[in-house]
């Protein structure tokens, strides 16, 4: 059986559609950095997802190949995340997606080390002839956090995190959004396959008891 994280982890992956808590463990990812707006076409965005996934499946097919990496084992490629925030604003306005910050993400199998990362940097950049240097290897702590299922487009967002707000409130916790701690999506749905309207995307956001 090929390892598939979304259905070993649903509680980090397929959440319900309405509110819950929980403490996300500390998970290693193929990043890269970017800004502005994620809908221009063949834009910076679109640049950063080409590199996260080059990296990603050649990590994934290595074993196919002369490098091996130690305890290595079949899996599918965890969905797209991203990280997002906008300087000077509380939340997220929509309304002005070119001060958009992001960080976007593929989560990495513990197995895969930072030397194995290098080499796939490399040798992606090799085999694809596109410049990977922006991919990162990063650690992210999120802690204690609230998240649901968003049904629907990405514009619709502010609905349901107002769910999440009040949920929050009514049970003795706050946001705790900061410049390491930051609004979190995870894409469940292929974009140019599904309806908008069918969209499926989990927000994460991190939370603290009410001192």
């Amino acid at each position: 059986m090929i390892f598939d994280f979304k259905k070993e982890y649903k509680e980090l992956y397929m959440p319900k559609k309405e509110p819950e808590i929980i403490t996300v463990p500390t998970m290693n990812y193929i990043a890269v950095r970017g800004k502005g707006n994620p809908n221009e076409k063949d834009g910076v965005y679109q640049q950063t997802i080409s590199v996260l996934y080059a990296v990603a499946y050649t990590l994934k097919m290595s074993y196919k190949g002369e490098y091996k990496i130690d305890r290595f084992f079949e899996y599918v490629v965890p969905p797209l995340e991203g990280f997002w925030w906008q300087n000077n604003v509380e939340g997220v306005d929509y309304s002005n997606k070119d001060n958009f910050h992001w960080i976007s993400v593929i989560r990495l199998p513990d197995f895969v080390k930072e030397t194995d990362f290098n080499w796939a940097v490399e040798t992606a950049a090799k085999k694809k002839k596109i410049d990977c240097s922006s991919a990162e290897f990063i650690t992210v702590h999120e802690g204690l956090c609230i998240q649901i299922m968003h049904i629907g487009p990405f514009d619709d967002e502010p609905t349901t995190v107002a769910i999440m707000d009040e949920y929050i409130k009514s049970n003795g916790f706050e946001n705790d959004i900061t410049d390491k701690r930051l609004h979190h999506e995870i894409y469940l749905s292929d974009p140019r396959k599904a309806m908008p309207a069918k969209w499926k995307t989990v927000i994460r956001h991190p939370i603290r008891k009410v001192k």
